[in-house]
């Protein structure tokens, strides 16, 4: 599996240590992990859409995104893990 992690300065303050990662695996999923945690799986026509999406952002945006895909940072409740 390809690991991608990223490290942007984050607007808010949640995302400056790069807590979202994405590995890439041989069968065509995609895991994105959050702090080494399994948050998502994607599969088919999702992997691939997420990895053509993922591959033209910088590391911030990539952040930015993964939080926004696995719903991460919408409740204010992600702070304290």
């Amino acid at each position: 599996m390809t690991d991608r992690s990223a490290s942007p300065d984050g607007r808010r303050g949640g995302l400056e240590d790069s807590p979202f990662s994405y590995r890439e695996g041989k069968d065509g999923r995609v895991v994105i992990s959050w702090r080494g945690r399994q948050a998502m799986i994607f599969k088919g026509a999702q992997a691939a859409s997420f990895l053509k999406r993922a591959n033209g952002l910088d590391e911030a945006q990539l952040q930015l995104t993964m939080a926004k895909i696995t719903g991460n940072f919408k409740r204010g409740n992600e702070k304290g893990r």
